[in-house]
């Protein structure tokens, strides 16, 4: 048994996530730095996007209309090779472990400037990771969860929900060698310094506009002149200007990138919160591509020329419980019947792209800690209204949003109400702007009862889907549960792959037991662009760069 899991774990790792995450990039479009015939400097694109981003703070980023621009204008010490989930170099040209994995040492790339001119070096780079792990202040601090599911905690942690930190300290050994030194192994890393939040900006920048601050008033959140108006990072593309009234995000080449320059003279995001209007701009030429187009328009729109590239499926849907305010969802039976309740398949066939599949657990299938022996629930109204019926609940759904695991939130929504109205359930339906009070209700004030919401993988690992969502205490989900928190830090100190493997498996079982949240689908998403586009490279972990996008110009 445990040769046949070694053997599925090392066709996972080299296998699942060399090949089945990464796509044809050759058939897609040119790398950077390869390839590029035919392609042209100059122009603007504008891609549509669904909703507003929240700032410009890679630290305080948290969803993807944020992460879109930000990814443009900032770079991290690693990243992934384009079409996979493959490391690469970016800030950092070589890193390795030292210290039995409690430390890793980067050799930093020379001769790269950030926007406002300053150097990139070691001095910066422990300027940023000393940042995240002194900052101050509940509202900050709340706003960090990418930082706080990674490195667990603060120097000063401002809620019992954040753990012992992680980090150690960062130690620069000259302009161009520093370690991130940490308290104990962990398997996130490397991948993990890939992540978006952990972009490296100007420590110049950051002082001048008072970075730091953000303030909340009821259940908004402010944030400083450094991240709505000044970010700066070292990437291939910097802010113009951002027209929040219109809802438009300029951005223009960066002349003095350390890379190869940027094809376009300008980029723009312009939000368009419905699908329809996002799909008749791109027919009328006014935008030049948007994401998460309807799988019903796949067809329509190929036919009439446009490029339809359809990723990998690296996702998963949700429903969220939370156990904070209704004291009815504390108890496991009701959990269950709501898992029970929901008829997954019809969901997956009828309000996801053709490829969805319904779900049973949180890890996706081809990465190690996958199972079969979680507890498996099939669909069974009638037994569920059993225990549901005359249940009340709060279902927070979010408007102006689609993300890769979530077309159509509205439409997921009805299809989910419906089967718990089905069994007994009295629904209260509350709806929100994805970054106008949704994600702060859910995720950090924790006001709802149910909720909509999902995840698609940053890196090729396990904790980065079971560990991010239940490594520790969240709003979220309202519950305290040490089996579970001690079963995922466990498996994330383990250092060697298979172990790792093994015990997230355990933990996916304990998570399946105790249903803090029920697994719904995972379905593959799609972008669009025009004919006009070259060198898009779509990606797995929707981590796309323009810097290799041109656009063919009008004759």
């Amino acid at each position: 048994m445990l040769h046949n899991r070694a053997t599925r774990w090392k066709k996972a790792a080299l296998i699942g996530l060399a090949s089945a995450l990464a796509l044809s990039v050759a058939a897609c479009a040119s790398e950077r730095g390869q390839g590029g015939e035919g392609q042209v400097r100059g122009g603007t694109l504008t891609f549509g996007s669904a909703g507003d981003p929240k700032m410009f703070d890679a630290t305080f980023a948290t969803d993807g209309e944020t992460f879109r621009p930000v990814r443009q204008m900032f770079e991290t010490l690693i990243t992934y090779k384009p079409g996979t989930a493959e490391l690469a170099p970016a800030l950092a040209t070589k890193w390795e472990p030292v210290d039995d994995g409690k430390g890793w040492k980067f050799t930093l790339r020379e001769g790269v400037k950030f926007h406002d001119g300053t150097d990139f070096n070691a001095d910066a780079v422990c300027f940023n990771f000393d940042r995240w792990y002194n900052m101050k202040g509940a509202a900050a601090q709340s706003q960090m969860i990418y930082y706080a599911d990674v490195f667990g905690g603060f120097k000063n942690n401002t809620s019992e929900d954040f753990g012992e930190p992680l980090y150690a300290g960062c130690e620069k050994e000259d302009d161009y060698t520093v370690t991130i030194k940490l308290t104990r192994p962990s398997g996130a890393f490397p991948a993990a310094f890939g992540l978006t939040s952990l972009s490296i900006g100007s420590p110049t920048a950051m002082k001048k506009y008072n970075a730091d601050e953000v303030k909340q008033s009821g259940e908004a959140f402010t944030y400083s002149e450094y991240a709505t108006k000044h970010p700066t990072g070292t990437g291939p593309f910097k802010l113009e200007s951002y027209d929040k009234a219109n809802g438009t995000v300029t951005l223009v080449r960066n002349e003095d990138y350390w890379g190869d320059k940027a094809y376009l003279d300008k980029l723009i995001f312009k939000t368009i919160p419905e699908e329809q209007a996002r799909k008749d701009e791109l027919r009328a030429g006014t935008i030049d591509g948007y994401d998460l187009p309807s799988p019903a328009d796949y067809q329509a729109l190929e036919d009439e020329g446009h490029q339809v590239m359809v990723r990998p499926v690296f996702n998963i849907l949700y429903l969220g419980i939370n156990q904070k305010n209704n004291p009815k969802l504390r108890d496991l039976k009701v959990r269950e019947a709501l898992e029970m309740a929901i008829n997954k398949e019809q969901l997956a066939k009828t309000r996801l792209p053709k490829g969805a599949v319904a779900r049973d657990q949180f890890v996706p299938q081809d990465l190690p800690g996958y199972t079969e022996d979680v507890v498996k629930r099939e669909y069974n109204p009638e037994e569920a209204k059993k225990v549901l019926n005359g249940l009340k609940v709060k279902f927070y759904i979010p408007t102006e949003v689609t993300r890769p695991y979530m077309p159509d939130p509205r439409s997921i929504a009805k299809s989910i109400i419906s089967d718990l109205k089905a069994a007994g359930v009295q629904v209260e339906e509350v709806s929100k702007p994805w970054n106008g009070g949704y994600l702060d209700d859910v995720t950090v004030n924790g006001k709802h009862d149910l909720h909509l919401l999902g995840w698609t993988g940053d890196y090729g690992d396990a904790g980065n889907f079971i560990g991010t969502f239940f490594g520790r205490k969240k709003a979220e989900f309202g519950f305290t549960n040490e089996k579970i928190f001690d079963a995922l830090a466990t498996a994330d100190h383990e250092p060697d792959p298979e172990k790792r493997g093994e015990l997230y498996e355990q933990a996916a079982v304990e998570i399946s037991k105790y249903v803090p949240a029920i697994p719904l689908t995972s379905s593959p998403p799609a972008i669009v662009v025009s004919k006009n586009v070259q060198g898009l490279v779509p990606s797995p972990l929707t981590d796309e760069r323009f810097v290799t996008v041109s656009k063919k110009q009008s004759d």
